[in-house]
């Protein structure tokens, strides 16, 4: 029974965290039981082979030591060994910073250490060979920090009860001071991993979630989902069950002229035994149901192989010029360690890039045309393709739709780049930009090498974030829709790992981009019919309706196959659409008596 319940507890832990074993696969669940580390057999990263290996140094470590030294280690000795089969490997050996070897043993919490040191610190000189360790073997203090983990939210054995990993936060009330309190309105549920939400720009007010596993739902504009999906290519796409895969079905986009030529494009993970790559498609609408796609229609646009499994991309957008962009990852593991300087600062890569084609036209053999403004266009030492480097994997771009009434901030481009060890960030994307990695982290230096480089001139992102506020970055939209002015020109992000929505806005005189929190509204903030205050915590993505409207999915279980996904509609409690739904006001003049006042958008000041 405590087997079970330690099985129970991780496989918890497994859902709500960012797991990923060392060598940059996703864990899974063993064929067999594991006879060694048998804590990782429903969620892990060893298979029957692997556990048979530790066995073998698990038995030699004990043919080495006397047996009352043997006698006090031995449960340090399974423990320590079975970190490698541990859904946070990667992490616990530090596997994500290639600037560091990898360590022989997992990083481990201060006390946990500290009572291993008295009780049979021997033990690593014969479970590691490194040196190093070995003499610092009679000093505590100094042997456990060398043991320690800079990101100390993964260290063993803490991380399997770290509520910074399993929080909720999506369901806590965080402190109002400066906070903006907003609430939510549930939209769709039931949804396998949402990771995107789009609309076709047609005029029907339709629109489209996309699952992870390969399918898209349509829903009405009385939010009714459609029985049938509208797209399923689960069969083609690669991806598993298991959390932190990020392979699959990961990006669409409707023509901007899909109303006449029906035609839409995808972006997905595909895979032939041990070979992977992306794939960016087009599909039209059947010419019999605008419900549903002709699958028979496929066309392949590009491919691009993923040296690794990790680090995908995954945005397509189309921007005012009718240009299609695409954003992809470096190509995974860590580090971008790919040729000389990384894919991403390798104009002649696709990897680690935003490319911009147009899907109008064909030329040079491609099926598809090249911009001729793109900033590469004629240099032999570069794909045409490419429009901005320097990307790690930005997850959720958004082009500005503009103020409505000025139409300032216009076809900005906004991302979201997801980062290595210590800092998140949102960039300003532009033509011919270098965003800066793998010579930089946010506003710092990565690769000391690259980064001393003057010629790259890296442009630096508009805002950072450190991994003591969130650990994966889900960029967003710039809110411009007409319900709730009081949000106009905010750009509303979130965190996959911490739960956190969080917001920008631009200092109209100094440019400079200003941060706050967003929060639950309290107390009777939200007691109006049909809000809530509380989300599921893993923010995968946002979206807008036609009507520039803002969304946001998450879920409470980070796998493709569990439908515990939900799509959230944005309410600011303030507007006139919120009251007048319990104080029976008419929306038109309740709206025009609020808009005049003067109290809008005073918490950032």
């Amino acid at each position: 029974m405590a087997r079970a319940g330690a099985l129970l507890a991780l496989w918890v832990l497994g859902a709500a965290a960012h797991p990923q074993c060392l060598d940059f696969r996703p864990p899974f669940r063993p064929q067999r039981l594991l006879a060694l580390c048998s804590r990782y057999s429903v969620f892990g990263c060893c298979d029957e082979k692997r556990d048979a290996e530790l066995t073998s140094r698990f038995w030699a470590l004990a043919n080495r030591m006397l047996a009352a030294e043997w006698a006090d280690c031995a449960g340090y000795a399974r423990e320590l060994l079975c970190q490698e089969c541990s859904p946070y490997a990667a992490h616990l050996y530090d596997a994500e910073d290639p600037s560091t070897p990898l360590r022989t043993v997992p990083g481990l919490c201060q006390d946990y250490c500290l009572t291993m040191w008295q009780k049979c610190r021997r033990l690593l000189r014969h479970l590691s060979t490194d040196k190093k360790l070995w003499a610092l073997e009679d000093n505590r203090d100094k042997f456990c920090h060398y043991l320690s983990l800079d990101d100390m939210d993964y260290c063993y054995p803490n991380l399997m009860v770290n509520k910074n990993l399993s929080s909720d936060l999506g369901h806590m009330v965080a402190d109002a001071t400066g906070c903006l309190q907003l609430c939510l309105e549930e939209v769709a549920n039931g949804l396998r991993n949402p990771v995107a939400m789009v609309h076709a720009g047609d005029g029907t007010h339709r629109f489209f979630v996309a699952e992870q596993v390969g399918l898209v739902w349509a829903y009405l504009p009385n939010r009714f989902r459609l029985e049938k999906p509208f797209l399923n290519i689960s069969q083609a796409v690669l991806t598993s069950p298991w959390e932190g895969d990020e392979r699959g079905f990961l990006g669409i986009a409707f023509h901007p002229s899909f109303r006449h030529n029906r035609k839409l494009y995808v972006y997905y993970s595909v895979g032939i035994r041990a070979e992977e790559w992306i794939r960016i498609s087009e599909f039209r609408v059947s010419e019999d149901d605008e419900n549903a796609v002709d699958h028979s229609s496929e066309r392949v646009i590009l491919e691009v192989k993923e040296p690794a499994s990790n680090h995908n991309g995954g945005q397509l957008l189309f921007g005012d010029d009718g240009y299609l962009y695409i954003f992809t990852g470096d190509g995974g593991m860590a580090g971008d360690p790919f040729g000389t300087f990384g894919n991403a600062q390798n104009k002649s890569a696709l990897l680690g890039k935003v490319l911009r084609i147009d899907v109008d036209r064909k030329e040079r053999g491609l099926p598809y045309g090249i911009p001729p403004d793109n900033p590469f266009v004629g240099d032999p030492a570069a794909r045409p393709e490419v429009y901005a480097l320097g990307v790690r994997n930005m997850w959720r771009c958004s082009f500005d739709r503009g103020d409505p009434e000025s139409g300032a901030g216009r076809g900005r481009l906004f991302c979201g780049d997801v980062g290595q060890n210590k800092y998140e960030e949102v960039d300003l994307v532009e033509r011919g930009g270098n965003y800066g990695w793998r010579a930089r982290e946010g506003f710092q230096c990565y690769d000391r090498s690259l980064c001393a480089n003057a010629s790259l001139n890296h442009k630096l992102p508009i805002f950072a974030y450190p991994h003591t506020t969130g650990k994966s970055v889900t960029g967003g939209y710039v809110y411009r829709g007409c319900e709730y002015p009081n949000l106009n020109g905010l750009y509303i992000f979130g965190d996959f790992m911490s739960g956190r929505l969080m917001s920008l806005h631009e200092n109209p005189e100094t440019s400079q981009w200003q941060y706050n929190e967003i929060c639950m509204g309290h107390g009777q903030t939200c007691n109006f019919p049909g809000l809530i205050n509380h989300y599921y915590p893993h923010i995968i993505s946002f979206g807008e309706d036609e009507a520039g409207e803002l969304y946001f999915m998450s879920t409470g279980e980070p796998s493709a196959r569990v439908p515990r996904g939900v799509v959230y509609k944005i309410i600011d409690p303030s507007s006139c659409k919120a009251r007048s739904a319990v104080s029976h006001v008419p929306a038109p003049s309740l709206c025009s008596s609020l808009t005049s006042q003067p109290f809008i958008l005073q918490w950032w000041k």
